[in-house]
């Protein structure tokens, strides 16, 4: 396994990080990580916020779940896909663009998660540990109004990242499920309900669960997550960023 794979492989997410800063000759290495990244047309459809203000992120901290670990992150950023920049280029040059549709805030989702993975993997090289925080895209009024959102622009992503404390240096990867599970040949795979619950029974294992009873975590896992407030509120929320894509 060269460097790279490996890296990829031993990193993880943290969420307590060491009472040090990082540097500014690092911060522009993980920007021009993201900068690196493919991109679609080259457009690079995103806008990266580097939120330094600790009354913003503690604000921040508040509308994403309240996630206290965020304030002390030494570095939080907000990767926004960006619909608004392009049309305001195309203007510039005499032209009048159509209205941003659906296709085109998928595409700037996805040229901003890609620079955002660039980021973390950058950040793992570098020694640092980090953290995506989905609840970005919770809380849709306040989050604009705290970050000065215009139309068309949507958060696709927040990373948090830092020195990792000891604890998170020495925390066990998660077990992830097997490739027969993940991978399939040329058509999306029929799974029967057997091959599901196999899966995760596997995952478990190999995750040291020995006692592991799938109907009750599924349905504690179901409770916590997919049918949670924060998993209801951040569907309102992303419906509400729609509405701007479908008019």
């Amino acid at each position: 396994m060269n460097p790279t794979l490996k890296s990829i492989h031993d990193r993880k997410s943290a969420r307590v990080f060491l009472d040090l800063p990082v540097s500014a000759g690092y911060k522009e290495q993980l920007f021009q990580a993201a900068f690196a990244a493919p991109s679609a047309g080259c457009q690079q459809l995103y806008t990266i916020l580097d939120i330094t203000d600790p009354e913003r992120k503690a604000k921040l901290a508040e509308l994403c779940d309240h996630q206290p670990f965020i304030v002390t992150a030494p570095v939080v950023l907000v990767f926004l896909a960006d619909c608004a920049r392009w049309p305001q280029v195309y203007r510039e040059a005499g032209c009048q663009p159509r209205s941003a549709g659906a296709g085109d805030l998928l595409l700037a989702v996805a040229d901003a998660c890609i620079a955002a993975q660039n980021v973390v993997i950058a950040a793992e090289s570098l020694g640092l540990a980090s953290c995506y925080i989905g609840d970005i895209l919770e809380n849709k009024e306040q989050v604009c109004q705290e970050l000065e959102l215009p139309e068309g622009v949507v958060p696709a992503a927040m990373l948090v990242i830092g020195w990792p404390a000891r604890s998170q240096q020495q925390r066990r990867k998660p077990a992830r499920f097997a490739k027969k599970y993940l991978v399939a040949e040329n058509a999306y795979p029929k799974r029967t309900p057997q091959e599901h619950r196999a899966a995760l029974e596997e995952r478990a294992a190999r995750d040291g669960n020995e006692t592991f009873d799938f109907d009750a975590w599924v349905q504690a896992f179901e409770k916590r997550k997919y049918d949670s407030d924060f998993s209801r509120e951040m569907s309102r929320s992303a419906a509400e960023y729609l509405k701007d894509f479908l008019k």
